[in-house]
């Protein structure tokens, strides 16, 4: 073991730095914390190229005194705490001291600030941890500090940093929490010169709920709240039309500070399993009011970890809370009497039923009297499926599922299997088993037909998903995807980071069929869709392969972002409870025969089932 040394001043404030600012998202962060913690009523933040360039954060709080302004960028030095037992009894955001001497020893820092009593303010410029100057000047009351290129002394810093869009959608969803944990602050955030959010300050969380998400978000949310003598917990929970295939849109703040804890995720995904089971995470928003002595906050130097006293009692609230919420507003969206009908009510708030329990309503945007178009179908979710958290709504078809009415036949423009629309994928000149021959339809759903001395059973959905899925995924490979222009342009306004997922990868989605024009911040206008995915429900669906790219991560290559992307535009394929002419079954089977894979469908379920003579015989004791 070598010597033991005494690491200087400046290079402990550089190891300290990374662990407090990992990158522009985290001095934001830091910086708009001292503004609440010093009383704003006003918070204006200012970034170019993603915070790398310049981070501006102006307030009107109570200011810095200028005998401490110099103070203020010692490490260890805070105004929150005194002693270690006021950890334990905390009301502010920091507590640490060692933001500031953490930031400006990575950047160029200015700062200029002036307190009440005081009719000038001080200014302090530091570059790399080296003051430059201290000097009086004129201020309004309140905090200005200007933080310029960050980590310019650590170069391999840099290189870990995303691109400027990705790094600005970052700040962007920092600065949309803390604005959802204080409605009465006024927030305004300038990216490269442009406003993309402005809060007003109102004091009603739904203001800034609508603000940040939209009017959608707002039609779609439920509110809760569970108090005991400890804690008091309250929030939103949203409907499944607006769940997300990421948990992106989930907060969760204690004593208004923002946290990610999987405790309390789990209470509430649990809570909401419980009368919609789809495969998506909920939207939601949860505020733990708690006695500051039974949670301990000095986990982590991001401070977004935390620990309770009693994580059973956390947990129960949270889930109780939810849970009678949810249960209350089903039984108002189906006009249930629970005075009159409390005998045939389950625990959950659902009517008992021998083989139903929960129903999942589809809502589908369509002119009921144009019967040609789509199929109105009510369907019933089984209680042996509420369990089951890998089932994908629309996406493949499950047997516990039943349509109420009688199928009615499909018009054959329906059902594409035409030889024109279902090619033959190039360079797959073999047959992958045998020729079938059709012996009929079973429950609308399977196609039954046989071998020389086998039996065979064909899920209909599942295998013309995977000729759909393979013919997309050939034409993006071969540029070869045919688009049709939709009658009128869908508009869908996203939030920053789904904006920014989509710029960095729209020429993917250009590749795979789709024209998608700018129209103004955040928002799109799609003019052009694949072909191949029929007549969707557009909206859902761009946001469904935004969650998908989203949840990839940059290490993956754009094939596996292709084929997310032809799984989610297959769904045009053939539906279960979908009657089928001999032909239709026929063509069917011999473009599943020569594609790549037709044993399984794109998400993993067997497309076809062979059941052998032998096997029969035996079944039947012919044979022993």
């Amino acid at each position: 073991m070598g010597r033991i040394n005494l690491l200087d001043k400046d290079t402990f404030n550089k190891i300290a730095a990374g662990e407090v600012v990992e990158r522009p998202f985290s001095v934001v962060k830091e910086l708009v914390e001292n503004s609440i913690d010093a009383k704003s009523k006003n918070i204006t933040v200012e970034i170019e190229d993603g915070g790398e360039k310049l981070i501006r954060v102006t307030d009107d709080g109570s200011g810095i005194y200028p005998e401490d302004i110099e103070k203020a960028f010692l490490a260890h030095a805070t105004s929150k705490i005194e002693k270690i037992e006021d950890v334990f009894a905390l009301n502010t955001m920091g507590f640490r001291g060692e933001a500031l001497a953490s930031i400006s020893s990575v950047s160029k820092t200015l700062l200029r600030s002036r307190v009440e009593e005081f009719s000038f303010g001080k200014e302090i410029s530091i570059d790399g941890g080296t003051i430059n100057y201290i000097s009086e000047i004129g201020a309004n009351r309140g905090t200005v500090i200007e933080v310029r290129d960050l980590f310019y002394n650590v170069p391999a810093r840099l290189k870990f940093l995303k691109s400027p869009s990705r790094e600005a959608s970052l700040i962007s969803d920092i600065i949309h929490r803390l604005a959802l944990a204080n409605p009465d602050i006024a927030f305004k955030l300038i990216n490269n010169n442009k406003t993309t959010l402005n809060t007003y300050g109102t004091g009603n969380i739904l203001d800034v709920i609508r603000t940040i998400y939209g009017k959608n978000t707002i039609d779609n949310i439920t509110s809760f709240e569970q108090h005991n003598d400890i804690l008091s917990i309250y929030g939103y929970i949203g409907s499944a039309e607006i769940s997300r295939g990421s948990r992106n849109n989930q907060s969760i703040f204690v004593n208004k500070r923002y946290i990610k804890n999987r405790l309390i995720t789990t209470a509430v995904e649990n809570a909401f399993k419980s009368f919609l089971t789809i495969n998506k995470f909920p939207f939601f928003i949860v505020f733990i009011d708690i006695f500051p002595e039974y949670v301990d906050v000095n986990v982590h130097p991001t401070k977004t970890e935390i620990k309770f006293k009693d994580d059973r009692m956390v947990f129960a609230s949270v889930f109780n809370g939810v849970h009678k919420a949810l249960r209350d507003s089903l039984l108002d969206s189906f006009n249930i009497d629970v005075e009159n009908n409390t005998g045939n009510l389950t625990s959950q708030g659902t009517k008992q039923d021998p083989e139903f329990e929960s129903i999942q309503k589809i809502q589908l945007p369509i002119d009921l009297k144009d019967e040609n178009l789509y199929k109105l179908e009510k369907m019933y979710t089984r209680k042996d499926d509420l369990t089951n958290n890998n089932y994908e709504l629309n996406s493949c078809y499950n047997s516990n599922f039943i349509n109420e009415d009688k199928a009615k036949p499909l018009n054959t423009d329906e059902v594409i299997l035409k030889n024109d629309e279902v090619n033959v994928p190039k360079g797959v000149p073999t047959a992958k088993f045998e020729k079938l021959k059709i012996i009929g339809q079973f429950h609308s759903t399977y196609i039954l037909a046989e071998g020389a001395e086998d039996l065979y059973m064909i899920d209909q959905h599942a295998a013309h998903e995977k000729i759909l899925f393979e013919k997309y995924r050939s034409n993006i490979q071969n540029d070869g995807v045919k688009s049709q222009i939709l009658l009128s342009p869908v508009v869908i306004e996203l939030l920053p980071e789904d904006f920014t997922c989509y710029i960095e990868n729209k020429e993917i989605f250009k590749i795979a069929g789709f024209n998608i024009e700018i129209f103004g911040d955040n928002t799109i206008s799609i003019r052009e869709v694949p072909f191949i995915i029929g007549k969707p429900e557009l909206n859902n669906l761009f946001m469904e392969i935004i969650d998908n790219i989203k949840n990839l991560g940059s290490g993956d290559t754009t094939d596996i972002k292709y084929n997310k992307i032809a799984k989610l535009a297959c769904k045009s394929a053939v539906k279960a409870n979908d009657k089928l002419s001999l032909e239709e079954m026929e063509s069917l089977l011999e473009d599943l025969r020569y594609i790549d894979d037709p044993f399984t469908c794109p998400h993993g379920r067997p497309t076809i089932i062979k059941i052998t003579l032998y096997e029969l015989e035996k079944r039947f004791k012919r044979i022993q």
